[in-house]
């Protein structure tokens, strides 16, 4: 692989977190896998380390408690973390999605009351956008948040929520005004540590990802101040949330190019001491061929998402490319990851070599966030 070439939004301070992150990630995720995979979800101590050490809402400005950094410092930590092997861990959620809908679009007195305990891990944060009938179509979604006196009581089911189950601040997608289309969509700050009616459902048993907290939800006629929709105006939410998902289709297009650089030095690792027919896996021209493809894949997709990234910190990604990079990069996670599992042999197909676990994981990656397919539908609509 290209071995001289740095990613330019990668300056001191974002590596001197990666590395903090990485002891972070081995000690705590990566050592205790098999614990957080029994119990669907990472220890409410790990939220409080990773904030102690200040690799929560990094690009969250410091009077709100968080980091003082860019994008570029939550991005790392991200990376970090699929690099190394774990999704069980939802800091994505918490640190890249959720605390910067708070910045973007709560009030002051939203942000300082939740801002400082997500960034020390006091605080878990989760967003409930999808419905058992509505993913990608957010417009179909059928939890409503009805207006009564100075309250707002929530009805509705939610379903594939990350975090779902530990976390204590669940900012709800819901109907307002359900005659109003796309303008009738708000998003209601719902403190799940004190919320009569609400219901956590089972954690769903995925085919991968299984230490990830992925968690049914209910609104069971759950009251809520009125002043707890984001922002304190109602029929905003489509428009925060369309804004926002270009972030976070930055974030898991990140997470794929970090997983299948690992995947691939893994891999070269593998077939140069493992041996068939008197010489090394490496040896052969076809595995050497499907190496300098991999290569070259891996090498395009990091240049790729490094450019999405510097337009992002300049403010000036748009929606259509940052589809392209989740939908793209993602695919390409998949097939680079397959690829390598090919030449591990059928050593490859057993859980104990990190390069299975990787398979398993990477699949959702096509699917939450957007499904690929609309990512290209956003492209196309572009054209």
């Amino acid at each position: 692989m290209p071995g001289t070439y740095v990613s330019a939004w990668k300056d001191e301070t974002v590596r001197a977190l990666a590395a903090t992150a990485s002891k972070f990630v081995d000690e705590h995720l990566v050592a205790r896998r098999e614990e957080w995979e029994t119990d669907h979800q990472v220890g409410r101590d790990v939220w409080r380390e990773a904030g102690a050490l200040g690799l929560l809402c990094c690009s969250i400005p410091e009077e709100y408690g968080g980091g003082g950094g860019t994008l570029a410092h939550d991005l790392v930590v991200c990376e970090t973390q699929w690099a190394a092997g774990d999704t069980a861990w939802g800091n994505i959620v918490h640190s890249g999605v959720v605390a910067h809908y708070l910045l973007s679009y709560g009030t002051e007195k939203q942000k300082c009351e939740w801002l400082p305990a997500m960034a020390s891990g006091e605080v878990v944060a989760a967003v409930a956008m999808t419905e058992p009938g509505a993913g990608s179509d957010l417009k179909n979604i059928r939890t409503r948040a009805v207006a009564s006196g100075d309250e707002l009581i929530i009805d509705g089911s939610k379903t594939f929520i990350s975090n779902g189950q530990s976390a204590d601040l669940i900012l709800v997608v819901a109907k307002t005004n359900p005659d109003a289309g796309a303008k009738g969509i708000s998003l209601v700050l719902v403190d799940a540590r004190d919320a009569p009616g609400f219901v956590r459902g089972r954690v769903l048993d995925k085919i991968g990802q299984s230490g990830a907290d992925t968690s049914e939800l209910a609104f069971n006629g759950v009251k809520v101040p009125a002043s707890n929709v984001l922002g304190e105006t109602t029929g905003r939410g489509f428009a925060q949330l369309m804004a926002q998902l270009v972030q976070e289709r930055l974030l898991i297009a990140a997470t794929a190019t970090a997983s299948m650089e690992a995947a691939l030095t893994e891999t070269l690792a593998y077939v140069k001491t493992r041996s068939a027919f008197g010489q090394s896996i490496f040896d052969f021209q076809a595995t050497r061929f499907a190496l300098a493809e991999m290569a070259t894949t891996v090498h395009l997709g990091r240049v790729f998402l490094d450019s999405c990234v510097e337009r992002h910190l300049a403010g000036e990604l748009d929606t259509a490319t940052a589809s392209m990079a989740k939908w793209w990069l993602t695919e390409q996670q998949v097939d680079v990851i397959d690829r390598c599992l090919q030449l591990h042999g059928g050593y490859g197909y057993v859980r104990e070599y990190s390069i299975a676990r990787r398979f398993a994981d990477s699949r959702a990656q096509r699917i939450y966030g957007g499904t690929n397919e609309i990512m290209k539908e956003m492209v196309a609509r572009s054209l």
